[in-house]
């Protein structure tokens, strides 16, 4: 389908928001909005764990489901505004927190990574027991690979669960972890291995037994945390086959729905492979947007408060 290159986005970007790291912390760290008055429920799973999912019914027509990114929860800017936005647009609004976020430890040694769409699929199946009647998703960032790999690895979705969007998604999760190790982009690598390691050392009380949790003092980057802790934790070799197995790259020729993915090419957290062209003009179901401009879960708006990623999903979910 369409690669986008020429994107309506560069035309009505902010100049200031033309600096990807402006635009990127602005959007994170200044923007504020706040979030709907949802209703949370404990998801419990089939594995003895749970997820904190918040909802908010607004129609049994249509919902999407959000899902954060890396160390993100249901209530950052980017979920709340894109929830603001649908709900005003009269659709439900179901905003998971991956195990271990949304403020509650879980229960067991795993925690959550870009394929763990088993737990998307639990929050899919409770949006559709509110007898919902067309589910859509989006994605961000490492939420925007669980939309993807949703898409390309469960062969049999449920005929209501209509199509995704993908913003500032790590197509390559290898590509995106070179990345954050050059220059500027190591402070937003350094502030997700803090929140990280705060969780394993938790994790390290639960069970103690699981591991050498003495290792915990070491960690400075991904490369040790993802080969020491993510991937043995979670049943991979080393942190290699733990990045291409759950990279979206893995999954994108299988993807069967109507899937968008909005990339920004100045997106500081992406690297070679993350912008899959050939595969866009190969997979009918395949929709890829590069702008110019946007950052990282950022795409902010001249005189709106609203970011052009959830004008652009609903834009895309209509023409449908």
């Amino acid at each position: 389908m369409p690669y986008i290159k020429d994107s309506k986005y560069d035309k009505s970007i902010p100049f200031l928001h033309k600096n990807a790291h402006f635009s990127t912390i602005y959007a994170a760290k200044v923007k504020n909005f706040s979030a709907p008055k949802y209703k949370r429920e404990k998801l419990e799973l089939s594995d003895g764990d749970f997820l904190n999912v918040d909802y908010k019914m607004q129609s049994k027509t249509k919902a999407v489901v959000l899902c954060h990114g890396l160390e993100g929860n249901s209530h950052r800017t980017y979920i709340n505004s894109c929830a603001d936005f649908f709900l005003k647009e009269d659709f439900s609004v179901f905003a998971w927190n991956n195990r271990s976020c949304g403020g509650e430890m879980n229960r067991l040694p795993r925690l959550y990574h870009h394929a763990t769409i088993d737990d998307l699929d639990a929050v899919v199946q409770f949006a559709l027991s509110k007898e919902i009647q067309e589910v859509y998703l989006i994605g961000f960032s490492m939420g925007g690979a669980q939309v993807m790999n949703y898409f390309g690895r469960i062969s049999e979705i449920n005929s209501k669960v209509k199509a995704g969007v993908a913003v500032s998604v790590p197509v390559e999760v290898k590509a995106s972890a070179e990345s954050l190790k050059k220059g500027f982009n190591q402070i937003y690598m350094k502030n997700f291995v803090i929140d990280l390691t705060k969780k394993l050392k938790i994790k390290s009380k639960q069970f103690p037994e699981l591991m050498d949790w003495n290792k915990i003092k070491n960690i400075t980057n991904f490369d040790y945390l993802d080969d020491n802790f993510t991937a043995p934790i979670h049943g991979f070799t080393d942190k290699d086959d733990y990045y291409n197995s759950v990279s979206p790259a893995r999954s994108i020729e299988k993807i069967n729905k109507p899937v968008l993915v909005l990339n920004a090419l100045d997106d500081p957290f992406l690297g070679d492979g993350c912008f899959p062209i050939q595969w866009a003009e190969k997979n009918l179901f395949l929709h890829l947007e590069t702008p110019k401009y946007g950052g990282h879960c950022a795409y902010p708006m001249r005189n709106s408060s609203y970011s052009y990623a959830e004008i652009r999903a609903f834009e895309f979910f209509k023409s449908l």
